[in-house]
């Protein structure tokens, strides 16, 4: 029955899909909005710091070029010997043919600062130039800088105001202004020959201006290469490309002062960044500026740098936002309408199956529970599937307890994994560690002698044999899981094969001061199995035994007896029906023993039974694992028995034999060195 106070699932669904799409699709605007805003505001940055290092790699190799343009016209034949009609032609030639705009070129004597030849009038051009030539002394070509050069910042006597230039005059971008004045020496070959000071004869100068490219002298909209701003190490300004009132201030006299003294810090540690100003254009006007710094081609006896700045305002860099704007504004009212139409479309579909699903619910309904689902919610629908669930809590219950054990099976699992790769990587880095200690020790010639290189080679080689074996019980394990190990069946001497093991374990038997019982067979026992893989497993039982005995002894028998109950072999009836006879080797060792119920754990690959106490022996937990699946491959089983912790351990290799020799048993023992001293 449909109480009072209720809605339908369709109209609330529609509601509440109208109620969250509508902010989203808005939100979503927006982040678009500010995305586009942010992408073009880093392409800016970018742009505007690559092409302040473009601008100051073509002021540094303009400059460069003057300087070694100069220096050939000072080497000229013309300036040496010729007349001075000829000279003055051949200045005049040289102002034409230099890279930039020279304004003025000039060929004085600095003895009496008598001008010979210029093309600008008789005003020398820098009287300092000629007081630096007259007080060089010592100065002889070719042992530093040969070129003096420097900055002209204005040209308006004391007292007057400057002329107004407009931006649209040339030469109003023409605002950084070098001199640069080369030594001329009559005697090119002997440049002491005048006079024993080094002073030259003549000064050849120069004055030319760097003015910015067509490209970078309008702001447009959109333009991201900006104008050029040059700064002194010292914050003088020297050329601002949209202000020419500001050439000559220092930064110090600006708004953004702070802003442009980091700029500055940051570009003299050889930063190539970008920086937002507020007022170094207009006031309140935010600009981008890309910068970089190089070096003061200025003669001022010391190292400096220029910084070199690329403005434009931050309106042209944004440009194309009002067209991203206006393409958004319609895009929403498109998406809108569309998020109308589909809500409806949607709604409808979505009510319609959970309608159906009430009746259906409704008829499935089969007991009732005593814990009921809650029933205080606004939609009928809802409350009527309610009734239905009820009869579902009982089911999901009980799932609810299968996935919790499978749940806690995997991680149980997980945690023998983890545990496994943590062993692993602790066995990996140990002797590693040992290798590289042991070789770096004889590259370094660390070592007194030859016997101790050969000792720590050893050391590294026995560590590299360790570290082998991991490997390969690692790969063995995997082949194991994978079903891909295999053995190769032969006749094997079972006596002969466990004295090469002991053998092998000889020096780890000594070193611990264990004693090793030997029972051995008068006559040779022979089974079909792989050698290679029996001793195997023979090698990883006598090093848990040997590795988890600290004092005491360490028994190896063998002995022939029937099958035990609940045991399988091949079957090979004898003349009185009798099952095949069948070796057992037994190790049995006086260690810390095993908890009887832990026992079965250790034949589970990745498992140590109490990390606690067997983590400080060290290894991967695989032997016994690897053992028992060689062991089975071959036709055999292996078991284990312990009477608890602390009273031993013993484990033995069952496998069929091909004959059934009796023997007689001869104890023979392993003494440790200082049983052997007595």
């Amino acid at each position: 029955m449909v109480k009072s106070g209720q809605s339908s699932f369709r109209r609330i669904l529609l509601s509440r899909i109208l109620l969250l799409s509508v902010p989203v699709l808005l939100l979503g605007e927006y982040v678009t909005y500010r995305k586009a805003r942010s992408s073009l505001l880093e392409t800016a940055r970018q742009n505007l710091t690559e092409s302040a290092v473009r601008k100051g790699d073509s002021i540094n190799a303009s400059v460069v070029s003057l300087q070694a343009n100069l220096l050939t016209a000072s080497e000229s034949v013309v300036l040496h010997s010729g007349p001075a009609q000829a000279v003055q032609n051949y200045i005049e030639q040289l102002a034409q043919r230099l890279p930039t705009k020279v304004q003025c070129v000039q060929l004085t004597d600095v003895q009496t600062t008598e001008i010979i030849a210029s093309t600008c009038g008789n005003q020398p051009l820098s009287p300092q130039m000629l007081q630096m030539w007259q007080q060089q002394g010592s100065f002889v070509p070719g042992t530093g800088s040969e070129v003096h050069i420097k900055t002209v910042l204005s040209e308006t006597p004391s007292g007057e105001s400057a002329p107004v230039v407009s931006k649209n005059d040339p030469s109003y971008f023409d605002q950084l202004k070098l001199v640069l004045s080369a030594p001329v020496y009559l005697d090119q070959n002997n440049p002491l020959a005048v006079n024993n000071s080094g002073i030259p004869d003549y000064a050849l100068t120069i004055r030319s201006t760097l003015g910015q490219r067509a490209s970078d002298r309008l702001i447009e909209p959109g333009s991201l290469t900006g104008y050029t701003v040059v700064i002194d190490q010292d914050g003088t300004i020297l050329e601002h490309g949209n202000d020419i009132n500001r050439v000559g201030r220092n930064i110090q006299d600006e708004l953004d002062a702070k802003r442009l003294e980091s700029i500055i810090r940051n570009a003299l540690q050889d930063r190539q960044d970008f920086f937002h100003l507020f007022n170094f254009d207009q006031a309140g006007i935010e600009l981008l500026s890309g910068y970089t710094a190089i070096p003061s081609p200025l003669s001022t006896g010391e190292e400096r740098k220029w910084v070199i700045l690329a403005v434009t305002p931050l309106d042209n860099a944004l440009a194309g936002l009002k067209e991203i704007q206006n393409v958004l504004f319609t895009l929403i009212l498109g998406l809108l309408a569309a998020n109308l139409l589909a809500t409806l479309y949607l709604t409808r579909d979505l009510a319609l199956p959970i309608e159906k699903l009430q009746d259906y619910a409704m008829n499935i309904q089969c007991r009732a529970t005593t814990e009921r689902v809650p029933h205080n919610f606004n939609i009928r629908e809802f409350n009527q599937l309610a009734e239905s669930l009820d009869s579902m809590v009982e089911r999901l219950k009980a799932w609810a307890e299968e996935l919790e054990i499978a749940w806690k099976e995997a991680k149980t699992a997980n945690q023998l994994k983890n545990e496994f790769l943590a062993t692993i990587s602790h066995e990996l880095r140990t002797p590693l560690n040992a290798i590289l200690g042991c070789i770096r020790l004889v590259r370094d010639d660390c070592c007194d002698n030859r016997e101790e290189e050969v000792e720590f080679l050893q050391r590294a080689d026995d560590a590299a044999i360790h570290l082998l074996n991991i490997i390969n019980d690692i790969l063995d394990i995997s082949k194991i899981e994978a079903g891909t190990l295999s053995v190769v069946m032969e006749q094997v001497d079972v006596k002969r094969l466990i004295k090469e093991a002991i053998d092998l374990q000889q020096s780890a038997i000594q070193q611990k001061g264990l004693q090793l019982e030997f029972q051995e067979d008068s006559q040779s026992i022979t089974v079909e199995a792989d050698p290679a893989k029996l001793k195997q497993a023979l090698l990883n039982l006598m090093g848990n035994a040997i590795k988890f005995t600290d004092t005491g002894r360490i028994t190896i028998s063998t002995r022939i007896e029937g099958l035990s109950e609940g045991q399988s072999f091949n079957k090979a009836n004898s003349g009185n029906g009798s099952l095949q006879p069948h070796l057992v080797i037994s190790v049995q060792d006086t260690g810390i023993g095993i908890a009887p119920d832990q026992q079965q754990k250790l034949f589970q690959p990745f498992v140590m039974v109490d990390g606690s106490r067997t983590r400080p022996k060290g290894g991967t937990g695989l032997g016994l694992a690897i053992s028992r699946n060689l062991i089975e491959l071959m036709g055999g089983i292996i078991r284990l028995d312990s009477k608890g912790i602390g009273q031993g351990t013993t484990v033995e290799v069952v496998l069929p034999i091909l004959n059934s020799t009796p023997f007689i048993p001869v104890a023979l023992e392993s003494k440790t060195p200082k049983e052997q001293n007595r």
